[in-house]
């Protein structure tokens, strides 16, 4: 028998709840930091709160729909990372609320009424990065990872039921 096989699933769920807590609480260190959040920035931060929620959850109730459920949150914020790195690399617009806009063939007024609507963070903008990467493409690819982690949950929780 594999090592991996005798983890239960409860703590395979544990530990991809735990990485999502560290991912949630490193965005609030980097806020505290200064690195205000954009609205982007926010949408990944809930379904971390999910899964961390699941994770507790599991422990009350073993099975496999939490499990389930747990990588479907960490699925949902890593393609919302994967979404705001595109974003902020201009492969692709993003939410009007958040970006700046095109200012091809605007009046000097209209310019001046979208620079005064424009956010104070915007999601186009890269605000830290390491290895070339941003917040929102490591919270992708770390997101990814916890997804693997309630996998092995879910497939766990179906051989011990």
């Amino acid at each position: 028998m594999n090592r991996a096989a005798s983890i239960t699933p409860q703590a395979w769920a544990g530990l991809a709840a735990l990485g999502s807590a560290l991912l949630l609480g490193g965005a609030f260190v980097f806020q505290s930091l200064g690195y205000a959040p954009c609205p982007m920035c926010i949408w990944q931060r809930y379904p971390h709160a999910v899964a961390i929620g699941i994770g507790a959850l599991v422990l009350l109730r073993p099975g496999p729909i939490l499990p389930a459920l747990g990588a479907l949150a960490a699925l949902t914020t890593g393609a919302i990372g994967v979404f705001h790195t595109g974003v902020e690399r201009g492969w692709w617009e993003g939410p009007s609320t958040c970006s700046s806009q095109p200012i091809d063939g605007l009046s000097a007024e209209e310019l001046l009424d979208q620079i005064m609507a424009a956010p104070l963070v915007r999601c186009d903008e890269v605000a830290w990065q390491l290895a070339g990467l941003s917040m929102a493409s490591w919270n992708a690819i770390l997101s990814f990872g916890l997804v693997a982690l309630w996998i092995t949950a879910l497939r766990q929780s179906h051989r011990t039921n």
